[in-house]
């Protein structure tokens, strides 16, 4: 899922060399210049004379505006999957990376508001976990092979490793994807590479919540590891609390003790074993707790 075979410039070669060799970038903003003028709009180009020309809509048009004029505009594909030209500003662009709001669900995939008229399609294959209407996430935007411009969450690629923080910072990243050999991929900041190994992965995690973590490590090549768990001492104490909010959703029994599997304790609290007993411990010697056969009863 992870590998770094996608190019994020999957261009049709025989429609792109001809717009590319004439500076039209699909899903790129770019000042171009007025070449014709048309009841329906204009068409930009680079320069006079270009053979590729791209067409503004008259609404669109500046008031004013005349042949020779320099325009800043974004390209995209309209609803006929023809290239225009935009003076609307976009939430985000080529190989960039941006939180999106789902507008809709349809039959191929999410539709995400990025600020222009036609929502941008993120399609099934390319969602780590499947979004529903309202939800946010974390996309890169990319040029498809059929010449398209889509969304994407696996944006492992797409995150920068030239992290400004050192090992001890206290940061706030976003699940994006999870991987039972690898651990918990983060983007910090909606930005930067990180990674909750999956030896310190001890919590219940979902793409798309947002962690307050500390930075364990900054490998070489500037991808980050780091935790949602505190150092040790301090650890304990959140862990307890956690084991007496369980607690609370069996009514104020546990139906286990620290005697059970490590599966069960994983699927229950999100705590090793080791963890589990250290808090049970802790709640035990305040009172907090008594322990019973097969069972953990709260204190009144």
């Amino acid at each position: 899922m992870l590998t770094a075979s996608r190019n994020p410039c999957l261009y049709d070669t025989r429609l792109f060399k001809k717009w590319r060799d004439y500076m039209i970038e699909l899903g790129k903003t770019q000042e171009l210049e007025i070449v014709r003028t048309k009841e329906f709009g204009v068409y930009l180009s680079e320069k006079a004379g270009d053979e590729a020309a791209v067409l503004l809509p008259k609404k669109q048009v500046p008031a004013g505006a005349k042949i020779g004029d320099k325009v800043t505009v974004f390209i995209y594909k309209d609803s006929s999957d023809r290239l225009i030209a935009t003076t609307q500003e976009p939430k985000i662009t080529l190989d960039e990376l941006a939180v999106l709001k789902v507008a809709d669900t349809g039959r191929i995939g999410a539709f995400l508001d990025w600020g222009l008229e036609k929502d941008l399609l993120l399609p099934y294959h390319e969602q780590t976990n499947r979004v529903r209407e309202g939800e946010e996430c974390l996309v890169a935007l990319y040029v498809d092979k059929s010449s398209r411009l889509c969304a994407t969450m696996k944006v492992y690629h797409y995150l920068s490793t030239r992290t400004p923080y050192v090992p001890g910072d206290m940061v706030k990243g976003r699940v994006y994807e999870i991987s039972g050999n690898f651990g918990v991929f983060i983007a910090v900041d909606d930005k930067y590479s990180a990674l909750i190994p999956a030896r310190e992965a001890k919590g219940k995690y979902r793409p798309g919540k947002i962690l307050e973590l500390r930075v364990s490590e900054v490998k070489e090549d500037g991808k980050m590891n780091v935790t949602d768990r505190q150092k040790a001492y301090l650890q304990i104490n959140e862990d307890a609390e956690n084991v007496l909010e369980v607690i609370n959703e069996f009514a104020g029994v546990l139906p286990f003790d620290d005697k059970a599997s490590p599966e069960v304790i994983m699927r229950e609290t999100g705590l090793s074993k080791a963890a589990f007993k250290r808090a049970v411990g802790r709640l035990y010697k305040e009172r907090k707790i008594t322990l019973s056969e097969h069972a953990i009863r709260k204190n009144s």
